[in-house]
């Protein structure tokens, strides 16, 4: 064993192959090790050893690409440098490694290997006493060349620095033998020019190889400083402690150079900076980034928590603090806008305009909170955007269907790995102003998780009284709200929490009565369908008859989306024959005299032929042709629907069978239907099948609700059972052109429901001619459009007798009442 610097140096060493930097005697560097040898190394020496002796390691250059490391043990530099690993820390991210702070002790020579596998054993000669060579210069001039040079470059800096003055010292107390190696490791250099220092023997060849990089060190601070004037504390970014690579002291390193990247690192500081005193932040979010960007300049950079820092500072600088766009404030542009985008929703368009009159008068309007709520297809996505771009605002969308995690609406803290602000500030930093419009879509639908509940995330976003001092946690500064205009849609208000939804201003977006649709396809849907299939109007003409065709027998929705679909696959069908040089009436009609080529006229007989057989006809009257039958009218997420209630009697004891999967509200309408009917037999001269006065005697109902795999239930169906009851009971017919909606109580009155306007374009789209309603919702018909009214004659009970004397012709056996029957209503 041979001594270093008061270390024994064994004379077998294990050999860690370097694949990046140069371990000189005197330097400390930091190795990171994921390569099958040096892992195995690390495991089976250095972890399990005990002594003193098992943490001393010889490292050696390896030149070899580490990627392309193969079983072949690569050619062996033959000079290493012996050292002591002070630190060991292992990590399984992003792979399996470990990293190795090593200190060196001295050269050592390689005389032979003893085995490759599981790590390198070798046998070494260490160079313990330096052999100095005849030259004709002395070892002694040559130091003091070397170390007069060092103090030159000493004097151009500023020794007020710490760094400075610690490399003052260290001359002065260095052994001359060392003086190169520290000095060489501490200059940023080249790999290359490091190994030539390691394979210098001698002190005289390693002084000669050394001295050029100081000389070039000084040439370069001598440009940098005649360009750049440099200021006193500059040296600080010149004269370095980096813990990347090390130096005389244990994971540190003094860096000479300042190269192009160092010098963009003081200048991106710099900028940023500049960057947070210009972005007209308030004085809390000043004062935090200002705090934050000075701990950013004393970080080191290879730390992990620099990147996260100087990521938060990108966000406060790109958040719109200040910056907001002009309001168009021309109201009467706005409204030509919003017709020319959108038919019908006058009670929208009417909001907006609203909105901007007021804005008009007082710029200081805080954002409302609007909800749009109505059924699939109906416009309510695209009306948010048209208000954006009637307001001349920035517009961003936000999908909250799913959304089960607050931080989505939140952020997260910056103590978590991978943190990053929430949707909202997220999205003000991407449209960069500070009064866009933001549309929180389907908010009905958002999920509860251990994540926690992202709805009551929302209640400070969508409050007016709080939103002026919004706080996301990762940027745990307030950020102002309150120009926000936020808009959010939704197809029912029952998923939505209360405290949610009272927090916004619910509008009803109902859906389209068939003219609409009409107007709607011809305005919009057709020009829209003709330009994404390269069609033109003069190759395809859908008329309006066709197109109500396609509304009456082919969609049943309250939307739009199925309507436009099937415009689509007519499109389809035409570009294939127009493609292929056809005309489609030909094909169609060979035996009728071909009209004109162009443009295609899609006529009833070509929509079967293109769409299929019509999927929904008018059904109603073909239905109520026995007693039992009743017409209902149902509200749904989707829209309006008509409802078929049926009964039917046998002989039992008196039981009543409920079928239709059906809510515990129906249900409870159903028993009370019964037991009114029950109760009042004798009036309305109500048997059963044998003529007992009671009903149920001797007889068992079955109440069956078809569709039985549609979930049905709330309280809008009172009226349409005891009618279907009654018309079994007294065996008279229901009248085939009315629907009815409606609660009861057990005393016979009707009760209020909802959803009228929708269950209303549901009848008239079902070619119902009259409607019974509650007389207390005689209110909602002024939402009906004029033509729907004009068509439909209503009938507004405010009792059963009312709805029985309605429902059949003639009247009802002992309803005394008579109904109110208006179209004008």
């Amino acid at each position: 064993m041979a001594s270093g610097g008061g270390i024994q140096i064994p004379s077998r060493l294990p050999l860690l192959l370097a694949h990046e930097g140069v371990l000189l005697p005197g330097s400390t560097i930091r190795f990171s090790v994921d390569s099958p040898r040096n892992m195995q190394l690390v495991s089976q020496r250095l972890l399990k050893g005990t002594s003193l002796k098992s943490t001393i390691i010889g490292v050696i250059p390896n030149t070899r690409d580490p990627e392309q490391d193969t079983e072949d043990l690569p050619t062996l530099h033959t000079i290493g440098t012996a050292g002591i690993a002070v630190q060991v820390v292992g990590s399984n991210w992003p792979k399996p490694h470990y990293t190795l702070l090593i200190t060196g002790l001295c050269r050592f020579r390689v005389s032979g290997l003893l085995k490759e596998r599981p790590f390198v054993l070798a046998e070494v000669t260490p160079f313990i006493r330096i052999k100095r060579s005849r030259h004709k210069l002395s070892a002694k001039e040559i130091y003091d060349t070397r170390l007069c040079v060092s103090l030159q470059l000493l004097g151009m800096l500023d020794m007020s620095v710490p760094a400075v003055a610690k490399f003052r010292r260290l001359l002065d107390s260095l052994p001359r033998e060392m003086l190169p190696d520290v000095v060489a490791s501490m200059i940023r250099t080249s790999n290359k020019e490091k190994l030539q220092v390691l394979d210098a023997v001698s002190l005289e060849e390693r002084f000669r190889r050394t001295l050029p990089m100081l000389t070039r060190q000084i040439e370069g601070l001598k440009l940098l400083k005649k360009s750049r004037k440099m200021t006193p504390g500059s040296e600080k970014r010149v004269l370095s402690m980096r813990n990347s690579k090390g130096g005389p002291f244990p994971g540190r390193q003094f860096s000479l150079d300042r190269d192009e990247d160092s010098d963009d690192d003081g200048d991106d500081t710099a900028s940023l900076e500049k960057k947070v005193h210009g972005a007209n932040m308030p004085e809390a979010a000043l004062k935090v980034s200002l705090k934050e960007l000075k701990r950013l300049k004393k970080m080191p950079q290879s730390m992990p928590e620099y990147a996260l820092t100087r990521n938060y500072l990108d966000l406060m600088v790109e958040l719109p603090w200040s910056r907001s766009t002009k309001d168009c404030l021309d109201i009467r542009a706005a409204r030509v806008l919003l017709d020319n985008d959108h038919y019908a929703m006058e009670k929208l368009k009417r909001r907006v305009l609203e909105y901007l009159a007021v804005r008009q008068l007082k710029t200081s309007l805080k954002g409302p909170i609007l909800c749009f709520v109505g059924p699939p297809g109906v416009g309510k996505t695209s009306v948010g955007r048209s208000i954006a771009k009637t307001l001349g605002r920035e517009f961003h969308r936000i999908a909250l269907g799913g959304v089960c995690d607050q931080s989505d609406i939140r952020g997260h803290r910056r103590t978590y790995v991978g943190s990053m602000p929430g949707r909202i500030i997220n999205g003000l930093k991407t449209v960069g102003v500070n009064n866009p419009v933001f549309l929180l879509d389907e908010v009905d639908k958002l999920g509860k998780s251990l994540q926690g509940d992202p709805a009551a995330a929302l209640l400070e976003v969508l409050d007016p009284e709080q939103n002026h001092s919004f706080t996301d946690h990762y940027l745990n500064v307030a950020f102002d709200l309150s120009q926000v205009l936020f808009i959010a849609t939704a197809n029912t208000t029952a998923t939505i929490p209360p405290a949610l939804l009272d927090r916004m201003e619910v509008l009803q977006v109902p859906g389209y009565t068939q003219e609409e649709k009409v107007e709607i396809a011809h305005r919009h849907l057709i020009p829209n369908q003709l330009e994404q299939h390269g069609l033109t109007p003069q190759q395809l003409h859908i008329p309006q008859e066709s197109t109500q065709d396609i509304i009456c027998r082919y969609t049943r929705e309250a939307g739009v989306r199925s309507l436009e679909r099937k415009i689509g696959a007519i499109c389809r069908a035409v570009a294939v024959k127009v493609a292929e040089g056809h005309r489609l009436d030909v094909l169609m009609f060979p035996d009728k005299a071909a009209p004109p080529e162009m443009p295609i006229v899609i006529d009833q007989m070509a929509l079967k032929d293109i769409l299929g057989p019509p999927l929904f006809e008018l059904e109603v009257s073909e239905r109520l042709t026995l007693p039992g039958v009743a017409l209902g009218l149902a509200w749904t997420p989707l829209g309006g629907e008509i409802m078929f209630v049926e009964a039917s009697r046998m002989e039992g004891e008196g039981q009543l069978t409920l079928t239709g999967q059906l809510g515990d509200v129906m249900k409870e309408s159903a028993h009370l239907a019964i037991s009114w009917l029950r109760a009042n037999a004798k009036t309305y001269q109500l048997t059963n099948m044998v003529g007992a006065p009671d009903p149920l005697e001797g007889t068992d109902i079955h109440l069956h609700f078809p569709a039985g795999a549609v979930t049905k239930d709330g309280p809008s169906a009172g009226v349409t059972i005891v009618t279907c009851l009654a018309s079994l009971f007294s065996g008279r017919l229901v009248r085939s052109d009315i629907a009815m909606t409606g609660e009861i109580t057990l005393r016979g009155l009707v009760l209020p429901v909802g959803g009228i306007k929708d269950k209303v374009l549901a009848a008239h789209r079902a070619g119902v001619k009259r409607v019974i309603l509650p007389k207390r919702n005689e209110k909602d018909l002024d939402e009906l459009p004029a033509n729907v009214r004009a068509q439909l004659d209503f009938v507004t009970a405010g009792n059963l007798d009312e709805v029985l004397n309605a429902s059949f012709d003639g009247g009802f056996p002992g309803a005394q009442a008579r109904p109110h029957v208006s179209s004008k209503l």
